[in-house]
C-alpha cells in the first residue's frame, strides 16, 4: 500500500493527505471545509477522547451539554470576543422556513451560551466553583482548509469554569494545561512546549491564554491545545454576580480550555512514515493484528490456532485478527502496516510446531520469534518500548531542530530556510513580534518569563533592548 503515499521528502503537505485519505482516516464532505470522519479516524478520536474525559473527571470535571445555536446579541456582548470570531462565524437567519426574529450563530466556542446559564446557576460563593465540560462539534469558516487540522466544522471538547477569585482561576487554568502536556506526552508520545500566548495570540477575550505547542515532521510548530484565564471579562458581559464570605457582591472569575481533533493531524505528522501512519499503542484503537498464514491443506488447524490466540491475548490487549480469505499476507501486512496498529503477530504451520508466533514491530520494521509461554510478557514489554521509543524519537527530533539566537540574520535565516524552534530574547513589543513575522512569516508560539539569571543580560532579537521574556518563535499550522 505504501506506493499510494507521496513520500515526505518529495512532497510533504500531499504526504499529510495521501496518509488521511488511504489510511482510512477520513473523507473530503459536500461542504467546503467539512470532512467525514471514517470508522478508522474516529476510533482514535475515540480512544483519544476516553483517556482525556477520564483524566478531566479525576481532576473534579463533570460533563454537561450547551445548544448548538446562540443568539448573536450574546456575541455582542463581548466585544473583544465578537471581533476576534466574527469572521469564522455561519449565521442561520431562517427557520422552519420564516425569517428569524434574531439571527442565530452555529457554536464557534461556548463561552457566551454557557455565561448565559451561569447567571441563572450562581449567587454565592456556595455555587463556586463550577467545572464543566462538554464534547461537542464547533463551525468555523475556515478559508484554507486541510483535514483534521482545519476544517470548518471539527470536533472538540471544551471546559469552562466559574470561580470565587483570580488566584483559583488562575491555577486551574495552569492545572488544565498540566492535564493537556500529560495527555499528550504520555499517551501520544508527543512531545511538546509549554507556556503562554503572546497578545497577538491570545483567545479573543481572554486575559492570558497558555498553550501546549508541538513540533512536526516538516519544523513547524502546531499548537496542540490552549487553557485561558479569562478574568472577570465574560463575568461582566453577562452580569455574573456572586455573594462573597462577607456577604459582598463581586464579579465571578472564569477559564475556559479545549483541544479537538486537530490532535488527530498532530498524530500524524510527529509520528508517521512513507509506509503511512504510525500509532502509539496506549491511543492505538487497535494495538495487535494478528495474521494466520496458510495454505488450504493446514488452514482449518492455523485458523483454530489463531482464534486460540486471539481468545487468550484479547484479555490483555486491543487485538484483531484478519482472517479475510480474499487478501494475501502480503497484502496484510502492508494494509495494517498503513493504518499503523503498533504490532503485528504472524502465525503459520511452522510457528505451531515450535510454540511460537513472529513478531513485527511498526515502529521500527524489527521482526522476531516469540515463545507462546512468553508471548503475553513479551507483547506488554514491546508495546511499552514503542510507546517510549516514539516518545524519544519525536524529542530528539524536537531538540535537533531548536536553536538559541542572538543574531538577527541567523535568527531570519533559520526560520526562513531551515525551519524549527527559534529561542530568542524578546522585548514584548507587538512591532518587533510584527517585524519577525513580515520577515521570515515566523510567529511566536509561546513566551517564558526569564529566569533571574538572564534578566538584564539577555536582549530582544529585533530592537537589541533588554528582554522581558524568552520566546520561541517558528513558522506554524
Amino acid at each position: 500500500m505504501s506506493h499510494a503515499i507521496t513520500p515526505r521528502a518529495v512532497n510533504y503537505s500531499q504526504w499529510y493527505l495521501d496518509i488521511v485519505k488511504e489510511a482510512r482516516l477520513a473523507d473530503y464532505g459536500p461542504t467546503k471545509g467539512s470532512i467525514v470522519i471514517r470508522p478508522g479516524g474516529y476510533a482514535l478520536w475515540e480512544r483519544l477522547q476516553a483517556t482525556l474525559d477520564r483524566m478531566l473527571k479525576e481532576a473534579g470535571h463533570v460533563n454537561a451539554y450547551f445548544p448548538l445555536l446562540i443568539p448573536s446579541s450574546y456575541l455582542q456582548k463581548e466585544a473583544e470576543h465578537v471581533e476576534g470570531f466574527a469572521p469564522e462565524t455561519a449565521v442561520v437567519t431562517h427557520g422552519g422556513g420564516a425569517p428569524l426574529e434574531e439571527p442565530l450563530v452555529i457554536r464557534p466556542t461556548s463561552e457566551t451560551v454557557i455565561w448565559s446559564m451561569y447567571k441563572k446557576w450562581i449567587q454565592s460563593y456556595r455555587d463556586l466553583p463550577i467545572l464543566i465540560n462538554q464534547w461537542v462539534n464547533v463551525v468555523r469558516w475556515e478559508k484554507r482548509p486541510r483535514p483534521f487540522l482545519r476544517t470548518t466544522e471539527f470536533l472538540w471538547q471544551e471546559g469552562h469554569t466559574a470561580h470565587s477569585s483570580a488566584t483559583e482561576a488562575q491555577q486551574e487554568a495552569q492545572r488544565i494545561l498540566e492535564i493537556y502536556r500529560r495527555f499528550v506526552e504520555e499517551v501520544m508520545a508527543i512531545p511538546v512546549l509549554v507556556g503562554q500566548k503572546s497578545e497577538s495570540e491570545r483567545f479573543a477575550g481572554a486575559v492570558k491564554t497558555y498553550a501546549i505547542e508541538a513540533l512536526m515532521q516538516d519544523r513547524k510548530a502546531l499548537q496542540a491545545g490552549t487553557s485561558h484565564f479569562l478574568g472577570q471579562n465574560f463575568a461582566k458581559a453577562f452580569d455574573v454576580l456572586f455573594q462573597n464570605e462577607q456577604g459582598k457582591e463581586e464579579f465571578v472569575w472564569a477559564t475556559s480550555w479545549g483541544v479537538s481533533t486537530r490532535l488527530i493531524g498532530a498524530l500524524i505528522m510527529v509520528h508517521s512514515d512513507d509506509r503511512g501512519l504510525i500509532i502509539p499503542p496506549r491511543c492505538a484503537p487497535t494495538e495487535i493484528v494478528l495474521i494466520p498464514i496458510y495454505k488450504d491443506s493446514t488452514r482449518t488447524q492455523v485458523l483454530a490456532h489463531c482464534s486460540q490466540l486471539q481468545q487468550r491475548l484479547s484479555k490483555r490487549f486491543r487485538i484483531v485478527t484478519d482472517a479475510d480469505p480474499q487478501n494475501s499476507p502480503g497484502w496484510k501486512f502492508a494494509e495494517w502496516e498503513l493504518r499503523g496498529v503498533p504490532l503485528r503477530i504472524e502465525c503459520g504451520p511452522k510457528d505451531i510446531e515450535n510454540d511460537s508466533v513472529m513478531m513485527v514491530r511498526r515502529d521500527s520494521g524489527k521482526k522476531e520469534s516469540v515463545s507462546l509461554a512468553d508471548l503475553e510478557a513479551t507483547c506488554s514489554s514491546t508495546l511499552s518500548e514503542i510507546q517510549h521509543g516514539l516518545y524519544q524519537r519525536a524529542l530528539d527530533f524536537q531538540k535537533n531542530h531548536s536553536q538559541h539566537f542572538t543574531d538577527y540574520r541567523n535568527f531570519i535565516q533559520f526560520l526562513s530556510e531551515e525551519g524549527g524552534l527559534a529561542y530568542a530574547g524578546w522585548d514584548g513589543s507587538a512591532n518587533t513580534e510584527l517585524k519577525v513575522k513580515e520577515d521570515s512569516g515566523a510567529t511566536i508560539r509561546i513566551i517564558k518569563a526569564l529566569h533571574n539569571s538572564d534578566i538584564g543580560h539577555l536582549n530582544c532579537i529585533v530592537s537589541n533592548q533588554p528582554a522581558k521574556y524568552t520566546a520561541i518563535f517558528a513558522k506554524s499550522y
